[in-house]
């Protein structure tokens, strides 16, 4: 990529070595050279993530086609109690194994899933025996993932997206195309605005594609009106793909917790010490079997308890402790809206209510966040959701495709599209200067990898800059040192 950028600011030194200073349209050209740039290192980052998150989207109708025999029951039947289903789970597992989780069927014609541990699948991974609820039969097993109950399919789509199966370091890949995208797009946006108000014959052209046009006019014809469109798509990608992310996301928990709008947790320990969770939390206690009381009887007593409490929907969850001196904990699990994630602690030896969490109990923030967590996996509206996703996919998707196609249209004869000119700074006033270093340390602090990324753009701008002024002075033949070009 070090190259690519080379070859680019040598399609035009001269320009670059002696662009005069100017005070009116600095911002304008420091936001164009952001955005081309950004764009050329991270359009590749984008295009990954947007591919896979178009294709994560529609993984809920790929997931029921490829196992439906798993999650469909075989008969109609009235549910037989849980502890009918979970006898004939661990006996169908052996080795006197017993569950970590058990999600009842939601519905008439659906199974019920018992989960084992199985140290042998990876973190947040376990073994889920699907059963008939009418007749105890097992209609088969998968591996699950988290607590979205994501299978094989899913999961490997999901690695895709958020690490390209390269573990945590691949995640630096999704946090740098989240954090990005987001300052891409408020470039690009910016730039929209500047050209709206000055091209008043052309307005429509920047809302709708031109038909008739060639070459760069043409890309350039659908790449802004899609922008445009997609724009607040893509910042909300972007701010919620951030809350995922190592660096960045750890940085939201902290101000979160800062302002008391933390997601509330449950209290498992018997002596009062609280669990820990959140938003993104993944399947607790899924490495290790439960060793308090799991009788299969107890599920359905513990289930009866919480549904007199606050669980009022189908879509459960009911967890065993997983050691001795915590509490059961029945958790609703239903995503869509309007949302349903209460959550009870019981004591399984006096089956008495420990603790108690409620949605609607939830701070603002900590709604705000469950809320764009649900929108970004497309759980929440259901198909709707699935479908704007995976148009909001596509869309940017396209973007980063016309970017590069721009790029490639306006390139001379030989190598590559010249870079729009360097040194906007140079001609901005000291406020301007000022607000734009404040704007990018805050940011750098924030999200740390666009921190790197830029401060090193940066240095290799310079650089790049002091070089073409070198090559300027010799082809003048002055004899005078060159000093380096401002990277802005």
């Amino acid at each position: 990529m070090t190259d690519v950028i080379e070859r680019v600011e040598a399609a035009e030194p001269d320009r670059a070595a002696s662009a005069p200073p100017r005070r009116r349209g600095w911002f304008a050209a420091l936001l164009r050279r952001l955005h081309f740039f950004a764009g050329v290192l991270i359009g590749p980052f984008i295009l990954v993530a947007a591919v896979s998150g178009a294709l994560y989207a529609v993984t809920p109708q790929i997931e029921r086609a490829l196992y439906a025999h798993e999650l469909t029951a075989g008969s109609t039947l009235a549910a037989l109690p849980l502890a009918d289903q979970i006898t004939a789970a661990e006996e169908y597992v052996g080795d006197g194994a017993s569950p970590v989780a058990v999600r009842p069927a939601p519905a008439r014609g659906e199974t019920t899933r018992v989960m084992f541990a199985d140290p042998s699948l990876g973190e947040s991974k376990t073994r889920a025996v699907f059963v008939d609820p009418g007749t105890a039969e097992i209609r088969g097993e998968l591996t699950a993932y988290g607590t979205s109950g994501a299978l094989p399919v899913r999961t490997w789509i999901s690695d895709l997206h958020r690490s390209l199966h390269l573990g945590d370091a691949g995640r630096w890949y999704s946090e740098l195309a989240a954090s990005w995208l987001g300052i891409v797009a408020l470039a690009g946006l910016g730039l929209w605005i500047l050209r709206f108000r000055k091209s008043r014959r052309a307005r429509r052209d920047l809302l709708a594609p031109r038909r008739g046009l060639r070459g760069y006019r043409r890309a350039f014809g659908w790449h802004a009106p899609i922008g445009v469109w997609v724009v607040l798509g893509a910042l909300f990608l972007s701010a919620t793909g951030i809350t995922w992310s190592t660096f960045a996301g750890a940085n939201v928990s902290q101000l979160r917790t800062a302002v008391g709008e933390g997601t509330p947790s449950r209290t498992t320990t018997l002596d009062g010490a609280a669990s820990t969770g959140g938003d993104h939390a993944h399947h607790g206690g899924a490495a290790t079997a439960p060793t308090g009381a799991a009788n299969p009887a107890t599920f359905d007593a513990v289930l009866a308890i919480a549904q007199r409490i606050n669980v009022n929907t189908g879509q459960v969850e009911i967890r065993p402790p997983a050691e001795p001196g915590r509490a059961w904990v029945v958790q609703e699990i239903q995503r869509s809206f309007p949302t349903e994630v209460d959550a009870v602690a019981i004591d399984g030896s006096t089956m008495e209510v420990t603790d108690r969490v409620d949605f609607a109990d939830f701070p603002l923030l900590a709604k705000l966040s469950r809320w764009g967590v649900d929108l970004h996996m497309g759980t929440m509206f259901g198909l709707a959701n699935q479908l704007v996703l995976f148009a909001l996919a596509i869309g940017i998707a396209a973007l980063v495709a016309l970017g590069y196609g721009m790029w490639w249209t306006r390139r001379p004869t030989r190598g590559f599209a010249a870079a729009p000119a360097r040194g906007a700074l140079r001609g901005a006033p000291w406020w301007g200067v000022a607000a734009v270093f404040a704007v990018a340390v805050g940011i750098g602090l924030f999200l740390p990898l666009v921190g790197y990324t830029l401060a090193a753009f940066v240095v290799l701008d310079v650089l790049l800059g002091w070089r073409a002024a070198v090559r300027a002075t010799r082809s003048s033949g002055g004899a005078s040192s060159p000093t380096p070009t401002s990277a802005r």
